[in-house]
């Protein structure tokens, strides 16, 4: 059995964060592993403890922003090199990528979650 994808998603708001968590861990198709983040710093924490497979990570929270926190992350070798995707209500639902980093804009469907993701992690 292969070991679970896990995906960090930090996001202040707490009913996101349960959203991605319900719609991934029921996937049929990948044995998904969620782990949450309700603030960036937390999301900092989770990242050196638990090296995810991938980030989702909000851009406007109250303590960080994930410009910040991406930044940090690129700055520690432990999580330099984890994918992270920008999930965010500031871009427009056809964006894709800017600066080097991926971007999905919300509302997003359990559908297009996995679409998006499958990619980045080589999962097709």
């Amino acid at each position: 059995m292969e070991k679970p994808i896990r995906i960090l998603a930090v996001d202040d708001e707490e009913s996101f964060t349960f959203f991605t968590k319900l719609n991934l861990e029921t996937n049929p198709t990948h044995d998904f592993k969620i782990i949450t983040a309700s603030s960036g710093k937390e999301g900092l924490r989770l990242a050196k403890i638990y090296k995810p497979d991938l980030i989702g990570l909000d851009v406007m929270m109250p303590d960080l922003s994930g410009a910040e926190v991406a930044e940090e992350l690129l700055l520690d070798d432990r999580t330099k090199n984890i994918p992270i995707t920008f999930i965010t209500a500031l871009v427009k639902k056809d964006s894709g990528t800017g600066g080097g980093r991926e971007f999905m804009a919300r509302p997003v469907s359990r559908e297009e979650l996995v679409k998006r993701i499958e990619p980045t992690l080589n999962l097709n």
